[in-house]
């Protein structure tokens, strides 16, 4: 998955993309990556539950 840092209002930013022609990135700066990896397990118990195509393998922290 493509990731990019930029910049918005003089702020860091982050955009996730599906790939490199994705016309609309995930993008967010530092307080929500913050509140993200605070609810990570949370965030893994969703996908886990509810996703029909994504198995638990596929979902790593780096």
């Amino acid at each position: 998955m493509p990731v990019k840092t930029g910049e918005f209002k003089g702020h860091p930013t982050i955009s996730l993309m599906k790939d490199e022609s994705d016309m609309r990135p995930f993008t967010f700066g530092m307080g929500k990556a913050r509140l993200i990896l605070e609810n990570l397990d949370a965030i893994k118990e969703f996908v886990e539950s509810n996703g029909k195509d994504t198995s638990a393998s596929d979902i790593e922290t780096q």
